[in-house]
């Protein structure tokens, strides 16, 4: 409710922990053929997204902001990432000691330099939004062209 400040963050950057979060996200679902990075390649950090149940329920609206701005700040230091909310919520909880009667974990922010060469790509004719990679393992993303988002209301 109003300016609660419900969120709240916990920052992974542990080995041992690094590999708790790694074990309960669900990476690349589209990539049926990939279980997720592998060792040397994975992220050098994470960014619990929590919610304080104290404070207040949270809205979704208050993740999208939070992880988006988070993103666009590691971007521009040079760094990449992920956002999760494919999570193992309960057994990522437990992994870590977190109190779940406190607090909920909302996203998951997978952090580090990136090994990957990733391009956004227009929406095919299919109309498929699935990424997909090609044999020198360039990972696609296809995005909605511009015009197809723009939802014109009726003139008056």
């Amino acid at each position: 409710t109003g300016n609660s400040q419900a969120l709240k963050f916990a920052l992974i950057t542990e080995e041992e922990e690094r590999e708790k979060v790694f074990e309960n996200l669900g990476w690349a679902a589209a990539l049926k053929d990939w279980d997720g990075p592998e060792k040397g390649e994975r992220p050098s950090a994470y960014i619990l997204v929590l919610c304080d149940q104290q404070l207040a329920k949270n809205k979704p609206i208050d993740d999208g902001i939070v992880a988006q701005t988070i993103m666009l700040g590691a971007c521009e230091k040079g760094f990449g990432g992920c956002i999760f909310g494919n999570i193992k919520r309960r057994e990522l909880s437990v992994a870590l000691g977190i109190d779940m009667e406190r607090y909920s974990i909302d996203l998951v922010i997978a952090v580090g330099k990136p090994k990957e060469t990733v391009v956004i790509t227009e929406v095919g004719e299919d109309g498929s939004v699935n990424y997909y990679r090609d044999e020198q393992q360039v990972h696609y993303v296809p995005k909605r062209n511009l015009n197809d988002l723009i939802v014109k209301l009726p003139e008056k």
